[in-house]
C-alpha cells in the first residue's frame, strides 16, 4: 500500500510515517519503481508507535516495543524491554508532577500573601487595591417589603455545616443575641465576579461588610450580641477561605440549598445562573427574629449599623 494509505488507516499524517521511517521503526519494501510499498504489519507498527507517543512515551523511545512485536510476542509490551520503557515513562513523569506541585505551591503562596496583603486594607493603602473601598456610583437597594414578615418568626430546626468543622443549629444559637449577617456571594483574589455584579442593587461589598463584622466584632459582644455568624450560599472550603484570608474572629455558615430562604421566605435574587441570597441580617434573640435590618447601604458600615441598634435596644 501507498504511505497515503498506510497513514489513514494508522490515524497519522503522512509527515509522521516518514519520521517513523528515518528513526528506522518501519522499513517498508522498495518496488521496481521506486515506490515504498507498505504492508499490514507496518500499519500495526505505525499504531502501535502513535498508542505509546500518546501515553508520553516518546517516539524515539518505542523501538523495544516495536522490536517485541517484531520477535512474534503478541502485545508490544509482552516483553521485559518493554516494562523497563514504561518504567522509564512513569519516573519522569513523577519527575514533572513533584516540579509541577512545587510549583504549584510557591504559585499558591504568592497567592495568599498578595490576598492577605490587599485583603480589608487601610484607609492609608492605595485606593486601587482597597478592598473597604467601594465604587461611589453603586446603585441603593430600595426596600422592597421582602423582610416584613420576618421579626416576630421563631428560627427553623435547621442544622447547617460551619467553617469551624461543626454543625450549627439555627434556632439554638445560644442564649440572648445572635447576629446573622446573610450576604448573597464573597469574591476571591483573580476569581471574577458575576457579570453586572456592580449594577444589582445591595450586591456589592461582601469582603468589606465581612471586614466590618470583623473589626466590630468586641464591639457588638459588650453591646450585648453573644455570637456573630455570616451566611451564604457558598460552600464550606470557600468560605473557610476567606476566613483565613480576612483573619475572622466568627463562623461562617454554608447553605447552598438555601434551605433557610426556603423556611423563612427570604428574599434571593439570580445572578451568573446562580440563585443568591439578598442581603440582609437578623437579630436573633433566643431563637426568635427580634429585628431585621434590610436592605443595607453601604455594607462597609453595615456592622456600626447593627451596633448602634443593639446599643440603643439594650437587654432588659
Amino acid at each position: 500500500m501507498r504511505i497515503s494509505e498506510l497513514a489513514r488507516r494508522a490515524g497519522v499524517t503522512t509527515k509522521a510515517v516518514r519520521y517513523y521511517e528515518s528513526l528506522g521503526l518501519i522499513a517498508p519494501e522498495r518496488l521496481p519503481n521506486g515506490y515504498r510499498d507498505y504492508d499490514e504489519a507496518d500499519v500495526r507498527l505505525v499504531r502501535e508507535v502513535k498508542a505509546l507517543s500518546n501515553l508520553g512515551i516518546p517516539v524515539e523511545r518505542t523501538r523495544p516495543f516495536l522490536d517485541c512485536l517484531a520477535a512474534g510476542r503478541q502485545h508490544a509490551d509482552d516483553c521485559p524491554a518493554s516494562l523497563a520503557g514504561y518504567r522509564e515513562a512513569i519516573d519522569e513523569l513523577t519527575e514533572r508532577i513533584e516540579a509541577l506541585t512545587s510549583r504549584r505551591a510557591v504559585l499558591i503562596a504568592h497567592l495568599q500573601e498578595a490576598a492577605h496583603r490587599n485583603s480589608c486594607a487601610t484607609s492609608g493603602e492605595d485606593p486601587m487595591n482597597d478592598y473597604l473601598n467601594l465604587p461611589a456610583d453603586l446603585p441603593v437597594p430600595e426596600d422592597d417589603g421582602a423582610a416584613d414578615h420576618l421579626p416576630g418568626m421563631r428560627m427553623p430546626h435547621l442544622e447547617l455545616p460551619s467553617t469551624a468543622g461543626e454543625t450549627v443549629r439555627v434556632d439554638a444559637l445560644g442564649p440572648g443575641r445572635a447576629v446573622l449577617y446573610i450576604y448573597p456571594l464573597t469574591g476571591r483574589p483573580g476569581t471574577d465576579l458575576p457579570e453586572g455584579w456592580d449594577s444589582i442593587p445591595g450586591a456589592r461589598g461582601c469582603t468589606p461588610e465581612a471586614c466590618s463584622f470583623r473589626d466590630h466584632h468586641e464591639d457588638l459582644h459588650n453591646a450585648g450580641a453573644t455570637r456573630v455568624f455570616g451566611l451564604s450560599s457558598q460552600s464550606t472550603d470557600y468560605q473557610r477561605e476567606v476566613v483565613e484570608r480576612l483573619h475572622l474572629p466568627f463562623q461562617m455558615l454554608s447553605d447552598p440549598a438555601l434551605s433557610l430562604a426556603g423556611a423563612l421566605e427570604l428574599p434571593t435574587f439570580e445572578a451568573g445562573g446562580m440563585t443568591l441570597y439578598k442581603r440582609l441580617t437578623l437579630i436573633i434573640r433566643d431563637g426568635v427574629i427580634e429585628h431585621v435590618h434590610y436592605p443595607i447601604f453601604p455594607t462597609n458600615e453595615h456592622a456600626e449599623q447593627v451596633l448602634a441598634w443593639l446599643r440603643a435596644n439594650p437587654l432588659r
